[in-house]
């Protein structure tokens, strides 16, 4: 499936990635459009098929009649699912204390996702339903991507080790790197409430939740000494809200789902080369504990999504 959603993104190289032509925003939504069919095309041949193998529907999958939700009882569920994202623009302001100070804010960066080109976009979740089978919660983890096209002009507003900035110029002359590309990472968590079922197979449903951003914050400044920042870190709250439909089988589930997801930045910027996620927020958390301020400053944004998304499900625990 992967390498059907990545047609819309196969002939971009490495170098290409900074630059953005003008319709590009354009050229990205529809694309996510075009996954969103894909992905509804795949996970109904998916549906199809599996439907062929399932010999009987188990008597916990049919519909009251009436309109009801169904009441599928207590079960705990695996999942997997990518898709694409729309990210909106939104201004970003870096702050980096010295004795020649850096404080701009750039007015608005134009985020790019690549969702399908590596590291691909991807998301896990467990949830678990409770007795009734019509609320649950779970824990979301999401993996994104947020890059700052280097090659597009932008406003500037500040200064740069202490001399003002145009008011106008490429952001690659600025910053050579500005991403959150291993990724924009979000670790949620959220509750769930099926609505009222759509025939034996189709639930409906909703859910809200709220967690911990933790990206991979790569940045550097373009003719300049300091060192790069490339490390994952905690950078602030992160939520989202969702609506979806649960196809389900005697064993497995497709699902097909919308978000809409909110992050608030305010990622350190240690001027240190990372490794790996739990080791990145182990030195992070002796540096708070010890009173240290990051030695670059702070990258400070709001990165809003919209998200079509679709995956799979799988039941480790019996319906009873």
């Amino acid at each position: 499936m992967t390498q059907l959603l990545s047609i819309g993104w196969a002939a971009q190289t490495s170098a290409q990635a900074g630059r953005r032509t003008p319709d590009r925003r354009l050229i990205d939504m529809m694309a996510a459009i075009a996954a969103g069919v894909l992905i509804t095309g795949q996970t109904a041949a998916g549906i199809f098929e599996q439907a062929q193998l399932d010999g009987e529907q188990s008597a916990t999958e049919i519909s009251n009649g009436d309109g009801t939700a169904q009441h599928i009882g207590r079960e705990t569920m695996l999942g997997a699912y990518s898709g694409a994202p729309y990210t909106y623009p939104s201004p970003v302001r870096i702050e980096i204390p010295s004795e020649q100070p850096t404080d701009f804010t750039i007015d608005k960066v134009d985020w790019f996702t690549l969702p399908f080109k590596s590291p691909i976009y991807y998301g896990a979740r467990v949830t678990q339903w409770f007795t009734g089978g019509i609320a649950g919660g779970g824990v979301d983890f999401i993996h994104s991507k947020a890059l700052a096209p280097l090659n597009d002009e932008a406003s500037f507003s500040g200064t740069l080790n202490g001399e003002e900035l145009p008011a106008r110029t490429r952001i690659g002359d600025i910053v050579s790197k500005l991403e959150f590309s291993h990724g924009h990472n979000m670790l949620l968590l959220t509750g769930f409430v099926r609505l009222p079922s759509i025939g034996p197979r189709i639930s409906p449903y909703v859910g809200l939740g709220g967690g911990a951003l933790l990206p991979h914050t790569e940045f550097e400044l373009a003719q300049n000494p300091r060192p790069r920042t490339y490390e994952y870190n905690y950078a602030g709250p992160a939520g989202q809200a969702l609506f979806g439909f649960e196809f389900r089988l005697s064993k497995v589930s497709f699902f097909l789902e919308y978000k809409f997801t909110f992050a608030d930045y305010e990622a350190p910027l240690s001027e240190e080369e990372g490794s790996w996620l739990p080791l990145d927020l182990w030195r992070q958390a002796q540096r708070w504990l010890a009173g240290q301020q990051p030695a670059g400053g702070h990258i400070t944004t709001q990165v809003v999504s919209h998200q079509v998304v679709g995956g799979l499900q799988v039941r480790i625990a019996p319906v009873r």
